[in-house]
């Protein structure tokens, strides 16, 4: 049950339909409500912070305006779609956002009819949005109106200019709403941000603008629509570097105007429904409005977890003793530590330098240290021309994220064999994010390549060692090393390099009658797993491989003579992963044992706690010891029926 009560305006509106019947004059009160509802319920159940109190204003005039679900709103990320979830009927069930079995942290077609698509990763909402509006064009469905709110963070990857350049020569009938508030996750860089700054400060550009819209907002409906054609020519030119990018492309420019004013969002989305054609609305927020806090370190209130709302104090939990470190930050130092040893080594990101921690290296090191906006492609194909030079590049990217860089790996990379070394963050079941976050399908989209090396660490001194061994200058092949989210296992996790083999694998432990075999953090289950066994007196061996391309080959020929039962265990999908790696190579040697692969199942996993995914889907400790019993047993009858016979 919803323990957080909304204020009395948003409490009577369920749907868009009961926005609408609100006067004008009491938006601000809605827009006030909702930015309380939304800190009231992310202080206490955590979530995306800052990117949805930046829009308040904006999805309260979008609903009230447009006619959703008629009118197609399309938003970017979702990060930023708290406010409409709200809005669309899942007030009351939004304590349950981001939690097993509960609301999905993004919008989601099958949630609701308001999510028109679904959205995790950035940068797909014009494309998705000039889709729907070609769609209505062809049906005939000139009515209907289609709008894509994209941040300006997001328009520095390069799906949004392929989409842009399409939709300049199109008569789609979109409106793409530039959400501008000079961050996503970290700070934007690159030249569009200069220039988006330009347009907004350029005293020459606001006052012609200013002009414009007090003339506009005079005229009726169809005077505004004759002049459109002569008030555009007036607008183009006039920023301070050049003739306005938009404009060029073939878009409508509007803006740019305070995207906190929902006033006077509602009265320009109203004149805008009678423009046809492209056209693009450039609004100036903040991250984080209305939470001083969240406004001030917008990096940091980004997705906070659960706080304090009156004091800002971030809930974080403590321990007596000595916990183990994130991934992702025995990642930052290790990589600060190595480059200071080896001046040829840099660092990419594409946007992700606080998740990843390479901040840790930019702020020791910035010129070694890049990141290079919400663009994938361009890092690898970066690291590739980095490494042409003898340049050791740690590309590190999230393993959803690689998905939109493939090609690039393929073509850039492996073909040509250059030592890129990519560091996967957020490989496996990444938890609240869900699905389209989830780093499922790395190992069988890479190991499928030629020429990469393909590895996982079991622990934070793994991590370690796989990155001092790939960065060695007898390494001369693109090495891949994935880790997931989160915690390891090791408190004292600094421990000194040690050169590992690619391709050599090692032994936990030796054991009789089955074998597990794991790859990556996943063999610390089956850890647990052999303790649970042991009280049962069953003992199985456990490999954990390093490896999954190359296998270790000799670790297979011993597991395959010795043992006539397999579990192979990894978190990722099943389908051409580890596994399916495994039994390739019992095929191709004419070894017959009996596998049993566990990981990520052949379906679309939801969003939870880690731990309920991996029990969900069936490869955490429990799960690993009742498929070993389950084996060992089918093994035990048989040598009871020999026996008899």
């Amino acid at each position: 049950m919803n323990e957080i009560v909304p204020g009395p305006l948003l409490s009577t509106i369920d749907s868009p339909d009961d926005l609408k019947k609100l006067d004008k004059s009491q938006l601000q009160q809605a827009c006030n409500e909702l930015r309380q509802y939304i800190i009231d319920c992310v202080s206490v159940h955590g979530g995306h912070f800052g990117a949805s109190l930046g829009v308040v204003e904006l999805s309260v005039a979008l609903h009230y305006i447009y006619n959703t679900p008629d009118d197609k709103l399309v938003w970017d990320v979702g990060h930023q779609a708290y406010g409409h979830k709200i809005l669309t009927g899942r007030r009351d069930n939004f304590h349950t956002n981001r939690k097993y079995g509960g609301l999905s942290g993004f919008p989601k077609i099958s949630e609701s009819v308001y999510d028109a698509f679904g959205v995790g990763h950035s940068s797909t909402s014009i494309s998705a949005a000039l889709g729907m509006a070609l769609a209505s064009q062809h049906k005939g469905e000139h009515h209907r109106k289609h709008i894509a709110v994209i941040g300006d963070g997001a328009m520095t990857a390069g799906l949004p200019f392929e989409a842009l350049n399409h939709a300049g020569v199109s008569r789609a009938n979109l409106l793409i709403v530039l959400n501008d508030n000079n961050m996503s996750i970290d700070p934007n860089v690159g030249a569009l941000k200069e220039y988006l700054t330009d347009i907004t400060t350029s005293q020459t550009y606001n006052r012609v603008r200013d002009e414009v819209w007090n003339v506009l907002g005079m005229l009726p409906t169809k005077d505004f629509q004759r002049l459109a054609s002569k008030i555009e020519a007036g607008l183009k030119g006039v920023v301070s570097k050049s003739s306005n990018l938009f404009e060029a492309l073939g878009l409508r420019y509007f803006g740019p105007i305070d995207g906190h004013n929902v006033l006077k969002l509602v009265e320009t989305f109203k004149s805008l429904q009678a423009i046809p054609g492209p056209k693009l609305l450039h609004i100036k927020t903040v991250k984080g409005k209305g939470y001083d806090l969240a406004e001030k370190d917008q990096t940091l209130w980004h997705a906070p977890g659960t706080f304090d709302k009156i004091t800002g104090k971030i809930n974080k939990k403590t321990s007596p003793v000595p916990e183990p470190p994130k991934y992702q930050d025995v990642f930052g130092h290790t990589l600060l530590e190595l480059a200071e040893a080896n001046p040829a080594i840099m660092g990419l990101t594409p946007a992700m330098p606080s998740g990843c921690s390479m901040k840790i290296m930019m702020d020791k090191m910035p010129d070694r240290a890049l990141d290079v906006g919400i663009a994938e492609q361009h890092a690898v194909t970066l690291a590739a021309g980095l490494a042409t030079q003898g340049i050791k590049v740690f590309c590190n990217i999230y393993s959803s994220f690689m998905q939109r860089a493939y090609d690039m790996v393929i073509h850039d990379v492996a073909i040509q064999k250059l030592p890129v070394i990519f560091c996967l963050d957020r490989a496996g079941l990444v938890g609240d994010d869900g699905p389209t976050h989830h780093g499922a399908y790395d190992i069988a989209f890479m190991r499928c390549i030629p020429n990469l090396v393909v590895s996982a660490p079991m622990n934070e001194s793994e991590l370690r060692n796989l990155m001092y061994s790939a960065q060695l200058p007898e390494n001369h092949v693109p090495y891949v090393i994935r880790y997931p989210r989160g915690q390891g296992v090791m408190p004292e996790w600094r421990t000194p390099f040690k050169k590992l083999e690619i391709g050599k694998g090692r032994k936990i432990c030796d054991g009789e009658g089955v074998a597990i075999l794991t790859i990556g953090h996943p063999g610390n289950f089956a850890v647990s797993a052999c303790k649970m066994l042991a009280t049962n007196d069953i003992y199985p061996a456990h490999y954990d491989m390093r490896f999954v391309k190359p296998l270790d080959a000799e670790i297979l020929h011993e597991v395959a003579r010795k043992f006539t039962k397999i579990v192979t265990v990894e978190d990722g999908t099943v389908v051409g992963g580890f596994g399916s790696a495994v039994l390739e190579f019992m095929a191709e040697h004419g070894y017959h044992p009996e596998v049993r692969i566990l990981g990520i199942p052949d379906r679309i996993v939801e969003h939870g706690k880690p731990e309920e995914l991996h029990r969900e889907c069936g490869y955490d400790a429990a799960a690993i010891a009742r498929a070993v019993r389950e084996l060992a047993g089918e093994h035990e009858e048989v040598m009871a029926d020999m026996l008899m016979g």
